[in-house]
């Protein structure tokens, strides 16, 4: 860090919402045109504490109040941070500390002017939805990083990457594991596949004639180092269902146990066993049965239920259980 440097922190906000089975997250158009998450420079002599500053700026930007936040993860990696110098204000010298967070929304809230969207988290990692079977991205990520894993000038350096690749991408004994969205964003990052990795060794002034070209049809990329952490938010949040009830933060008061599966289905990106699932939910404590019922397609009458306030206040620790229809598994 040069002497005309300084370290600025940047504050940035993943809030999440599903709706018509879509995962969505609030995005703002950056100067460059590009979607970013909400963010905003933190001002000591202004906010009091980062989530006060969080909010305020959320708010100015959007239009939207967040309920309840959570600190997700601090971000500075030094070559990553030009930009974001750039987001918050800053030189392009500047040492940026980004502190994200993660908020849940039952339902998107309307948002002030056309520089803000709720925008589907697909849209940025198409790899990430197993719903209607392997995503065609897979196909175009796998070679690519078998070749990235060859290109290492020794051997110990493409086995570690090679057993990177098949953690990350679900081909090994563990099968995919949903909570290493991070995992699969970083490798892809590592291997210069996305055009984030592209525009920071351009603005690093790092571009060697042998470094890949990033992949067409790997999703939008977003300003900043906002996909690396709306990756990390997406993994967390997945990871979280298994121990926490934050599902229902994600629910309307009443809704029907196929609405609560296909709810989890959008966030982890697969297919749920219906029985199962069912059956897990009514044993689980978490939810009641109300007297109402809804009609479903078909014009048959579902029960309504809710979540199940004070048990999940007793059972803070406990999640819910994702029976998986069938284990997504790259063909690759």
């Amino acid at each position: 860090m040069t002497a005309q440097s300084r370290v600025a922190i940047g504050l940035s906000a993943v809030l999440a919402v599903v709706e018509d089975e879509r995962p969505k997250v609030l995005c703002v158009r950056s100067a460059e045109g590009l979607w970013s998450l909400p963010y905003g420079p933190f001002d000591p002599e202004r906010h009091r504490t980062f989530e006060i500053g969080l909010r305020d700026f959320v708010e100015r930007q959007t239009r939207v109040t967040l309920g309840y936040v959570e600190q997700l993860y601090t971000f500075g990696d030094k070559g990553r941070e030009a930009p974001a110098a750039a987001l918050v204000g800053g030189a392009a010298g500047d040492r940026v500390v980004s502190v994200g967070y993660l908020a849940l929304a039952p339902s998107p809230a309307p948002v002030d002017g056309a520089d803000a969207s709720w925008r589907d988290w697909h849209e940025f990692f198409p790899w990430e939805d197993w719903r209607d079977g392997e995503p065609e991205a897979i196909g175009l990520i796998l070679p690519a990083l078998e070749r990235w894993a060859k290109s290492a000038l020794d051997e110990p350096v493409a086995d570690s990457r090679r057993t990177r690749l098949r953690l990350a991408f679900g081909l090994s004994d563990h099968g995919w594991e949903e909570e290493r969205a991070l995992d699969r964003y970083e490798l892809m990052y590592e291997a210069g596949l996305v055009a984030e990795a592209a525009r920071d060794r351009k603005r690093a002034g790092g571009v060697r004639p042998t470094d890949a070209a990033p992949v067409a049809g790997l999703g939008a990329d977003m300003a900043s180092d906002h996909r690396r952490i709306l990756a990390t938010a997406i993994g967390r949040l997945r990871g979280k269902l298994k121990y926490r009830p934050v599902i229902f933060d994600l629910m309307p008061p009443t809704f029907t146990l196929l609405a609560l599966q296909r709810t989890v289905e959008a966030v982890v990106g697969f297919d749920l066993h219906k029985q199962n699932f069912r059956r897990s939910v009514e044993q689980s404590g978490l939810v009641a049965r109300t007297k109402e019922t809804a009609l479903q397609t078909g014009g048959r009458p579902a029960a309504l239920f809710r979540a199940n306030r004070p048990a999940l206040r007793d059972r803070a620790g406990k999640g819910l259980a994702i029976p998986r229809m069938k284990i997504p598994v790259p063909a690759g």
